[in-house]
């Protein structure tokens, strides 16, 4: 009897918690198994019998110099759920970092979410846009520690009382070792609070509301805990500094597809168009007024969104605590329960029926096995390789010239490699510099064009879109 009671009286949490885990066993037949995968697995196997690695030992190029790994902690992570539950792995991680976060969201904002049903299941369709982010790589822990950091912030600012701020230095550590690159968010969303805090107006629609000393007090002080908790990592007192450092580095952020502007232009690009014209409009069309700090909040996602696509996921994030303030409240319907459960039951279902979908994509690789045993057979000791090859050339203990640790080589060979791969600049020159024995090329590539009617290099092996040349005089 007890237990009826307890699910009919939590029906619909109950009925949103089933919806939510179908929803992230969904969103695994979207992952995707990209290049970087490898070197971050390969990267975790080295440390977990060695330590922190702290000097690149994957380049035949960088070998030895300095290596920023801010996302050691992740590497080191991957690499044991790899040993634990073999390809498994793969999908476990994404899996728990996805309903993680969607239950945060869900169960800090519990009460907003069950006020407007049929509008929070909409909001919940926003969520597709994480599609692109389904990926063995540690933005998926940052973003549970951008949902918590906001969370946190957010509970101060309406409630002076509220303690949950003071766990966000402890998250910081715990994000400068995970994915180090983004773990200032933790300080700078708090200054941003503290900051709009100082304000109180009315105009218009927007209206600001000043916070009490207390709450100064205590934004302030976890700002500055937050700094000294980034400074908690093999690399130390660089981690504050190496985001900053990426921003200006105009090689590697014209160079990464990820951190590309969103364009109007590309049509995948929409959903995310539609997703800040459907907050704005509903901020717009609300009786009440718009908080000073949810405006902010807004206009910076929205600036963050069309500046990197990378960042989409945090508009979502952070608007999830801002969106429902505008959201009238709507009676739930008697069936209101069933639609919960049936449409988790759909998401259910679609994943079984497809559930082989994991297991190709785990299989999948860029480069062949045969492409893979015909180098290690040539023993290259200084290979070409474009950048998209380099996660699995270092999966299989193969040197690489380059690979998707842009930071690394943007100061030394990024350029070149742009230059090489493209036949612009000083290309010929750069050639001879390198002294390349070997090229692992792409077919659409103008490289590939230089080498195939070159005299001084000849083709090894032509298989699925990549070719492998080596010099005539070579062997």
């Amino acid at each position: 009897m007890k237990i009826k009671e307890f699910v009919k009286k939590h029906r619909y949490v109950l009925g949103f918690s089933f919806l939510l885990i179908c929803l992230s066993l969904f969103m695994m037949l979207l992952f995707q198994k990209e290049s970087d995968y490898f070197w971050h697995v390969k990267a975790g196997g080295y440390m977990l019998e060695n330590g922190v690695l702290t000097k690149d030992i994957f380049s035949w190029f960088m070998s030895g110099n300095y290596w920023m790994s801010h996302e050691w902690a992740f590497d080191y992570l991957i690499a044991l759920l790899k040993n634990i539950f073999g390809s498994w792995h793969l999908f476990i991680y994404p899996f728990i970092c996805t309903v993680t976060l969607l239950m945060i969201l869900f169960f800090s904002n519990k009460k907003k979410y069950l006020k407007n049903i049929i509008f929070s299941l909409i909001w919940i369709v926003g969520f597709f846009i994480f599609c692109v982010y389904m990926q063995a790589r540690p933005h998926l822990i940052s973003f549970v520690f951008v949902a918590l950091t906001i969370w946190f912030l957010y509970d101060l600012f309406h409630n002076e009382k509220s303690k949950k701020i003071y766990f966000l230095p402890l998250i910081t550590i715990l994000w400068a070792n995970f994915h180090g690159g983004s773990s200032n968010l933790s300080y700078l969303f708090c200054f941003i609070f503290l900051i709009i805090g100082l304000f109180k107006f009315k105009f218009t629609k927007i209206e600001a509301d000043r916070i009490s000393k207390r709450q100064i007090y205590k934004y302030l002080i976890v700002s500055l805990l937050c700094i000294l908790a980034i400074c908690i990592n093999p690399h130390g007192i660089k981690m504050i500094s190496y985001p900053y450092l990426n921003i200006m580095d105009s090689t590697m952020v014209n160079f990464i597809s990820e951190w590309q502007p969103t364009a109007l232009s590309k049509v995948t690009h929409y959903p995310y168009f539609i997703l800040i014209f459907f907050i704005i409009l509903t901020m717009l069309l609300s009786r009440e007024k718009i908080k000073f700090i949810d405006f902010i909040l807004l206009g910076i996602s929205l600036f963050l969104g069309l500046k990197s696509i990378r960042f989409w996921g945090y508009t979502y994030i952070l608007m999830s605590y801002a969106i429902f303030n505008y959201v009238p409240e709507r009676k739930i319907d008697k069936g209101t329960t069933r639609i919960l459960f049936m449409l988790g039951s759909i998401f259910l279902v679609i994943f079984i029926t497809n559930f082989n979908m994991l297991d190709k994509e785990y299989k999948k690789t860029v480069i062949s096995e045969k492409m893979i045993n015909t180098i290690k057979k040539e023993k290259p000791e200084r290979l070409y390789n474009m950048y998209d090859y380099g996660g699995e050339l270092i999966y299989n203990d193969i040197l690489v010239f380059i690979d998707g640790r842009a930071d690394l080589y943007s100061k030394y060979n990024l350029d070149d490699y742009s230059k090489i791969s493209t036949l612009n600049g000083d290309y010929l020159e750069l050639i001879k510099k390198y002294d390349f024995d070997y090229f692992l090329v792409m077919s659409n590539y103008p490289i590939n064009t230089y080498l195939k009617y070159s005299d001084d290099y000849k083709e090894v092996l032509n298989e699925k879109n990549m070719i492998l040349y080596t010099k005539k005089d070579s062997n």
